[in-house]
Parts: structure tokens; C-alpha cells; sequence
């Protein structure tokens, strides 16, 4: 059967012409540091983001454990969200394998934390207390309904960060939708930032890998600190090659996705027993069931299966659908169609 698939953006397979370039993908031993396609890439995505260097680097948690790691030593402390992706879902790593400690302060419902909570939050000079390094927001804001933070809110963080002598790090899986939502180019969106990481295997379409941008020297620790952690890799040439076409093809389409969330939001609307949220920002439509449903979200998932569409849920009787490359418009009705029949 063929599926639509709206777990996450994260189950996007490569397009044709990604797979032409990978096929043909000048390739050596990245280790060595003599992959031309990899040295391309990470060219181009720090040109793209108007940093000086950057990095390819297996996964989005990968990237981001890095960050903390360069900046930060053990035992000092990082200010993130409480509904951040570093803090809920990249399994303690920063705390694990960095001895970095976490200081998760409240994310509002438009993905901010605001900016008298990170104030509050940086520790005083005293020696009971950890040491505040840096600060990370995440931007779209994933558990927060994929939206959108602002260029004006990221460079009040970044004074703030700066005024206080914080690094500050933007954990951008999809910062690409957050350009692309507010029409900004997305290197005014991360100027600020000491840091950022990005997806390329989720909205970018990519099979896999992320990127990790910053100074020269920033990425020459975080290479280091990447071979440590066993992310060196060798003739990564081929993935690498997947990327450019996500930076050349993919970063300008993503308003497309957009309007299919907004779609689908609408198409939803019509279901009885779905209460959903506010209009999607980005790619995430994210809905509650009603007090009269009485079926257990695993069972909706199963009978959304039944029916051709592989759904999952985010919490409590709380869903988010994920649009991508590969939902078009078809995919959307029969969405539709599937959660009233199962819900009826």
C-alpha cells in the first residue's frame, strides 16, 4: 500500500534528482578532509547562513550535543526551553556525555522564553552556583505547534546573551520554514546566533544529515569533538551530495508545505471530534480529541493505517501531522476522509 505518511518530515525520501546527484557524487576520505562534495557543501551552508565555517555531521542531536559541548565545560549550565528538542528529546546527552547542566525555564505558547525568564535564569557570581554559558531557543518550535519566532525576538536574545557574555545557540532543524514563513532571507533570522544547527533530512528532504554553522573556530573544536563522539565519517561524499540539491532545490519550496498544513488545518476543521489549535505556522497541524471520543490514540493510529495514512500522536489525545515534499493535496482529502470515518 502506498501511504501518506504524516508521523514527521523525517520520513521524506530522497527526490530523483537527489538520488542522480548521490550516484554521481565526487567522493574521497572525509576524515582526511578530502571530500570535495562534503567541502562544498559546508561551503554553501555557511554562506547560506553568513557564517565563517561549518560542518556536516550525522544527525540534529549530533550537531546540537556538539554545540553545547564547545561551549560549554562540565558542570556549567545552559538556559533552554522546557519544551525544547535539547531538553526533552535528545536523551540527557548534554548532561550524559558533557556534564552540561540544563536550566529549562518555561516555553511560552508562541515558542519564546521570555526574555526577564533568561534573565532571571543567569546565574550570580557566587560559588554554590554553576556557571551560566549559553542560551538556546529552537526555532520553528517544535512542541509548541511548529511556530515561528521572529527576527526581532532572536536579536533581543542575542543582546541579551551578549550583554551578559552567553554564548547563544539557535537549535534550527527547520530553520528553513522559519525563513520561509516569515519571507526573510534566513542568514538575517541566525545573525545573532554564536551557533546553529539544521536539519537537512527533514523539510530539506535529504536522507540524511545536518549541518552545524559558526566562527572558524567554533567548528574546528565541534570537528574535533565530532570524531570523539564517532561521527567521522569517509567517503560521505554521497550523502553530502543529497544536501547541496536540499540548499540549491528544496530550501526555496517550503512555503508549499506551508499552505498544505494550512489545508489540511482547514480540512480538519470539518471532523467532528478533532478540537484543533491555532491556524499552522509552519508544517505542523496540531489537533486534541474531543471529551466524547473514546478511542486510545494508538487505536486511532491503527485504524488510520487500515485506511492508507500512518499518523501518530504527541501526547495526551494531542496528534501532530507533519506536511511535506511527498503530501500533495490528494494526500490531504484522504487524511480528511480517514479521521471521519475512524471517528464517527
Amino acid at each position: 500500500m502506498n501511504y501518506v505518511d504524516l508521523r514527521s518530515d523525517t520520513v521524506t525520501k530522497p527526490t530523483p534528482e537527489m538520488r542522480e546527484a548521490m550516484a554521481e557524487a565526487e567522493v574521497g576520505d572525509d576524515v582526511y578532509g578530502d571530500d570535495p562534495t562534503v567541502i562544498e557543501l559546508q561551503k554553501k551552508a555557511a554562506e547560506m547562513l553568513g557564517k565563517e565555517a561549518a560542518l556536516f555531521v550525522p544527525s540534529g542531536t549530533m550537531g546540537n550535543l556538539l554545540a553545547l559541548l564547545v561551549h560549554c565545560s562540565r558542570g556549567e549550565e545552559v538556559i533552554c526551553g522546557d519544551k525544547s528538542h535539547i531538553y526533552v528529546n535528545e536523551a540527557g546527552g548534554m548532561a550524559a556525555l558533557g556534564g552540561v547542566y540544563p536550566h529549562p525555564i518555561p516555553n511560552q505558547a508562541d515558542g519564546t522564553l521570555r526574555l526577564e525568564d533568561i534573565r532571571a535564569a543567569i546565574q550570580p557570581d557566587d560559588q554554590h552556583r554553576t556557571v551560566t554559558k549559553l542560551v538556546c531557543i529552537e526555532n520553528t518550535q517544535n512542541m509548541c505547534g511548529g511556530v515561528v519566532l521572529g527576527v526581532d525576538y532572536t536579536r533581543a536574545v542575542g543582546q541579551l546573551a551578549k550583554e551578559n557574555g552567553l554564548k547563544f545557540h539557535i537549535d534550527g532543524a527547520r530553520i528553513f520554514n522559519a525563513a520561509a514563513a516569515l519571507g526573510v532571507d534566513v542568514k538575517e533570522l541566525v545573525a545573532p546566533a554564536d551557533s546553529v544547527m539544521f536539519c537537512l533530512s527533514k523539510g530539506l528532504v535529504a536522507p540524511v544529515g545536518s549541518m552545524l554553522v559558526g566562527s572558524q573556530e567554533f567548528i574546528a573544536r565541534a570537528h574535533r569533538l565530532r570524531k570523539m563522539l564517532g561521527g567521522g565519517m569517509r567517503q560521505v561524499g554521497v550523502l553530502a551530495a543529497a544536501g547541496l540539491v536540499s540548499l540549491e532545490k528544496m530550501t526555496v519550496r517550503l512555503k508549499d508545505d506551508h499552505a498544505r498544513a494550512k489545508h489540511l488545518y482547514e480540512a480538519l476543521k470539518q471532523v467532528s471530534g478533532l478540537r484543533l489549535e491555532a491556524l499552522p505556522s509552519s508544517n505542523m497541524v496540531y489537533f486534541k480529541l474531543a471529551e466524547h471520543i473514546t478511542l486510545t490514540e494508538k487505536q486511532i493510529c491503527d485504524a488510520m493505517k487500515e485506511r492508507g495514512v500512518l499518523v501518530d500522536w504527541s501526547g495526551l489525545r494531542e496528534f501532530r501531522l507533519v506536511t511535506h515534499y511527498w503530501l500533495d493535496y490528494a494526500g490531504v482529502e484522504k487524511t480528511a476522509k480517514a479521521f471521519a470515518e475512524v471517528l464517527k
